[in-house]
């Protein structure tokens, strides 16, 4: 019991620990199939892996037309755990973020972590969850592959986003190996 009382009190300092991304980026792949049937022409734009204090927590491959990313654009943001993390935790630390962005909507944002929670699986070494940012500003949410849930709301698109690839992000050396920005 112990064990797992320490293993949930690290699991939770890993979330709330400030990020660092290693500059290093997972050698350039072709988009998946399911990415390149939302996108036409997607391709690797960048990738890098996220590690809080000495945990590797995932690493992520940003895909977009051409391969030249543009918000304004669709584009795909995948991320392939590293290890073990609930579902429900994924989705509370990604309303954390958007308000630490600055967003102040609190009714919205109760509104999009609901939905995220609905959405986001637990997941384990080997799980990838893709965001897809579409044509109308949606978001399609892919896990392993499979349709995993949509959010419709084209405010939430660029919110969540912002989390990785946005200038005020809490990973900035990981929006550069995603994106080839500083």
């Amino acid at each position: 019991m112990l064990n797992a009382a320490l293993f949930s009190l690290a699991i939770a300092s890993l979330l709330l620990a400030i990020p660092e991304a290693q500059a290093e980026s997972p050698a350039k792949t072709a988009p998946p199939s399911y990415v390149t049937g939302e996108i036409a022409d997607a391709a690797h734009v960048g990738g890098g892996r996220l590690t809080v204090m000495v945990w590797d927590v995932y690493d992520a491959a940003l895909f977009a037309p051409g391969g030249v990313y543009s918000e304004e654009k669709p584009f795909a943001l995948r991320l392939s755990y590293l290890r073990k993390l609930e579902g429900r935790k994924i989705a509370d630390k990604s309303s954390e973020e958007i308000r630490r962005q600055g967003f102040g909507d609190e009714i919205k944002l109760a509104i999009w972590h609901r939905q995220m929670r609905s959405i986001f699986p637990d997941v384990q070494k080997g799980t990838s969850l893709t965001g897809i940012r579409r044509k109308d500003g949606s978001v399609a949410f892919y896990h392993n592959g499979k349709m995993a849930g949509v959010i419709d709301d084209p405010d939430f698109a660029p919110r969540f986003f912002a989390i990785w690839l946005a200038a005020g992000t809490s990973a900035p050396a990981l929006r550069s190996a995603l994106t080839g920005r500083r």
